[in-house]
């Protein structure tokens, strides 16, 4: 099935749960501890402790903690919460010293999808493996990002992954996306295994607004993560790098780095400026007033980091054009007079509405809480009109979120999610309602007020920058919908709008400081990122506390396909160093030395085998496979579909592979050559002939050691009326 064959609203989206029988309602989950925030007596907090052996770890010392914060109705007053707000998460301690390392703080994307996508699949400490049963278990991930930092996944805003408002059964269809609540039955011609039954939130298509009961503007999200992080702080204060160790009361300078990382992907380009900027005004409602110190806590933000962020699209639209014909690559997926075409409706049409809605959001909704329809009208008009500008790109069949490969794709793979699932998982971690990656849900409130397209960020990360604020942007090079082009271009934007303090004094050399912070930054040169002995995982430009990276031979989601790179790159970024080597820096008189643009070109080589995903439908599986199911041909066997029932044991590991399970953790921890700690600093520069590796394959699906494909998130992006979730 083609993207522009889908469902007007789920274009390139599949809600997807993973349940081992036709039903399975979630029973009543027992919690080792439940408190009432220190904070807000209203708030609850229910966690334990999962069994070991469901998210391996490198160390079985690491603690893990998980389960769900309760913001009752009207916590977030004066906007109209009348609903119950209960926000999943999944914290795991460092490998090394956690009373003293950093804390991160995890959002996916979306609008609406799971951060435990970015857990299990990107930079958690575990991955989801296939053992020789075909069942699914987890192995230690190299190069999670628990090897420096804490590290906190969080699913909001409400109704995404296990968060939800109310405990409802309901029936959901895995081709559509849709969940009906009360259980219905199955529509005639779909198979069983494509038509679920289980636990949700209340948010479904029996409702005429179905998000009624999450947020719909990344505005209000950040006021109930602020929230959140209130209780869950006030829960953990061994983790909360704003009170020393042995210390009683927070510290009390504002400006005492806190050591607290917020790091985003995607749609989370608007997530974080947004978020960031509320913390720190609650910072300061603190230290001024009306906010007491009594009832709140200090969020004291150290870095805020965006991968592939959709940051800027007045911005980073006109570049879609521009990287389908004349990329790295050599990929020209459309011809020149189609991309003439797109950059003259650019100028023409969607710039000029990105314009009108933000002149009318300033007028009539400044605090962006969406509830002025004409202003949502004209913003979600603009988003739509905008997006059409991928129209040409998507008809053409290549993947919006990797240029080197074609739709349909197994890449990323959705076998986490039915490990996710299981019974013993669930039961395992506290959920209360079965997973579920994405919500059409949310992502249809986002849409409905243009979210996408009301602005104000770039001069956000520019504050948070005059503010000491490190801000890093990171961009993989094969990415289309996100691409590095229309990044590199929000950096220099960002610089342009930094007041003239605070700035580095010198560049390298000593000359004399430059006259701003926009021509500082556009001074420093692209230098390699040196991530081993062997090669260079790509080029950053750094200046001060900015820097945007282009990572080589990487699509939408950097730390899948260069999860060494990704790691590295990111340690460097939280400690403060100098992005090309890990070298100690001042970074008050820092700027990487290097050529002005970063010139470095290759060929497309990746090409993963197909594999048709059932949680993944729409994007894994092919015309044939989607005829074959309607016609009740072809088997599942482990959330996999197979063509012509194919012999699914075929597909399994031939030999044993070891992996953990819910109270059954691996006696010696499985992982790749190497050790589970410490991140690589630079002696050298590797040749560019032998720069980049390629991506490791799975021959088979969950293999061992094989890079972790998953499900597709992000930014909301509508083709001719039709949403695609980056």
């Amino acid at each position: 099935m083609k993207l522009l064959d889908l469902p007007p609203t789920l274009l390139g989206f599949i809600a997807a749960l993973t349940l081992p029988t036709s039903a399975q309602y979630i029973p009543p989950a027992s919690y080792q501890t439940v408190l009432q925030s220190p904070l807000n007596a209203a708030i609850t907090i229910s966690y334990l402790q999962p069994d070991a052996g469901t998210c391996t770890t490198a160390y079985a010392t690491q603690k893990q903690y998980s389960g769900y914060i309760n913001l009752p109705p009207y916590t977030l007053a004066p906007i109209q919460q009348n609903y119950n707000i209960n926000t999943f998460f999944w914290f795991i301690e460092a490998r090394q010293s956690p009373q003293t390392a950093p804390l991160t703080i995890w959002l996916s994307g979306g609008p609406g999808t799971s951060s435990m996508f970015g857990l299990f699949n990107e930079v958690g400490p575990c991955q989801v493996v296939q053992m020789e049963d075909g069942t699914y278990g987890t192995q230690v991930n190299e190069w999670g990002w628990d090897r420096s930092s804490n590290i906190l996944f969080i699913d909001q805003p409400n109704e995404v992954g296990f968060s939800f408002d109310q405990p409802t059964n309901a029936s959901l269809n895995l081709f559509s996306g849709d969940v009906f609540e009360p259980p219905t039955l199955r529509p005639k011609g779909l198979p069983s295994y494509m038509y679920l039954n289980g636990t949700f939130g209340t948010a479904s298509s029996s409702e005429s607004v179905p998000w009624n009961t999450t947020a719909n503007t990344t505005e209000i999200a950040a006021q109930a993560t602020w929230h959140f992080l209130q209780a869950w702080l006030s829960a953990f204060p061994q983790y909360n790098p704003a009170v020393p160790p042995n210390a009683t009361s927070p510290r009390a300078a504002m400006n005492t780095p806190a050591g607290v990382n917020l790091f985003t992907e995607s749609y989370g380009g608007k997530y974080a400026p947004v978020f960031a900027s509320f913390f720190e005004a609650q910072n300061q409602a603190r230290v001024n007033g009306p906010l007491s110190n009594s009832s709140s806590l200090p969020i004291q933000l150290q870095t805020v980091g965006i991968l592939d962020g959709k940051i800027d699209d007045l911005i980073q639209d006109y570049y879609y054009p521009i990287f389908a014909y004349n990329n790295t690559y050599g990929i020209q997926a459309i011809n020149e007079v189609e991309e003439l075409n797109e950059i003259n409706e650019y100028t023409n049409m969607c710039l000029v509405q990105i314009q009108e809605c933000r002149a009318a959001m300033a007028a009539t909704d400044p605090q962006g809480y969406g509830d002025v329809s004409t202003t949502n009208d004209l913003c979600s008009n603009a988003e739509i009109t905008c997006n059409s500008i991928l129209g040409t790109y998507v008809a053409a069949g290549y993947d919006p979120y990797d240029i080197r490969q074609k739709y349909p794709t197994p890449d990323p793979p959705a076998a986490y999610q039915e490990y996710l699932n299981y019974p013993s998982v669930l039961q395992a971690i506290g959920a209360q309602v079965n997973y579920t990656e994405s919500s059409p849900y949310v992502l249809d409130g986002f849409v409905a007020t243009g979210d996408s397209i009301r602005g104000g960020l770039t001069n956000d990360l520019a504050s948070l920058l005059a503010m000491g604020v490190r801000v890093a942007l990171v961009y993989g090079d094969a990415d289309f919908l996100c691409n590095w082009y229309g990044g590199q271009a929000v950096s220099f934007a960002i610089a342009d709008l930094v007041p003239s303090s605070p700035l580095p004094s010198s560049m390298p050399g000593n000359p004399p400081p430059p006259p701003s912070y926009a021509a500082g930054f556009a001074s420093a040169g692209y230098a390699d990122i040196v991530v081993n002995s062997t090669y260079v995982g790509g080029a950053a430009r750094q200046y001060g506390n900015l820097s945007f990276s282009r990572i080589y031979e990487s699509g939408h989601f950097v730390p899948y396909f260069q999860p060494e790179t990704a790691f590295t790159l990111f340690t460097r970024i939280i400690n403060g160093q100098d992005l090309s080597t890990g070298d100690p820096v001042d970074l008050s008189s820092f700027g990487s030395s290097g050529p002005a643009n970063a010139t470095f070109t290759t060929t497309a080589s990746y090409s993963p085998a197909p594999t048709c995903w059932v949680r993944a439908w729409n994007q894994s599986c092919s015309d044939a496979d989607t005829q074959a199911m309607f016609a009740g041909k072809g088997l599942v066997a482990n959330g996999i579909f197979y063509l012509d029932n194919a012999n699914p044991v075929s597909a399994l590991p031939s030999t044993t592979v070891s992996a953990g399970e819910p109270g059954s953790p691996l006696r010696t921890i499985v992982s790749p050559d190497g050790p589970l700690t410490g991140v690589y600093t630079a002696t050298g520069t590797p040749s560019h002939a032998a720069a980049v590796p390629g991506v490791r394959l799975a021959t088979r699906p969950g293999e061992s050691g094989a890079l972790w494909p998953l499900v597709v998130v992000g930014v909301a992006v509508l083709v001719g009326g039709a949403v695609v979730v980056l």
